[in-house]
């Protein structure tokens, strides 16, 4: 079982820029995904940002491509989502959610039906 915090949401206005942490706890094997991801009010979750632990790669939904950035820091089981050139279109309660044991050959990508585990979420509002 894995345990996750996001943490870091707020108000921004058009243009600028906001970093969401995801704090996680549990085992979730040698090598596993996390993922970011989105739900605005009457519309669907939307897959983010993936990145393989133990293999390093990234994935991206095309909506954010090119300004958002998943990281990681394996000192402090922290997953960062840093997100330049917000415009309104971005407000949502943002996910962090992990899919453990990440089978050999297996890639990472922002599928919500691949993850089992989610944290409780962190609201970013745009303003224009």
């Amino acid at each position: 079982q894995v345990h996750l915090v996001e943490s870091g949401g707020g108000s921004v206005q058009a243009g600028g820029s906001l970093r969401v942490s995801c704090s996680f706890t549990g085992s979730p094997g040698s090598r596993y995904c996390m993922g970011w991801f989105r739900q605005a009010s009457g519309k669907e979750r939307e897959g983010l940002a993936a990145v393989s632990i133990g293999g390093g790669s990234t994935n991206y939904g095309g909506a954010v491509s090119g300004r958002f950035t998943i990281s990681q820091d394996l000192a402090k089981n922290t997953v960062y989502l840093q997100m330049n050139r917000l415009n309104p279109e971005d407000t949502a309660m943002y996910y962090c959610a992990a899919r453990p044991f990440l089978p050999r050959g297996a890639n990472c990508a922002p599928i919500a039906d691949e993850y089992d585990s989610w944290g409780q979420g962190t609201q970013v509002t745009v303003s224009s």
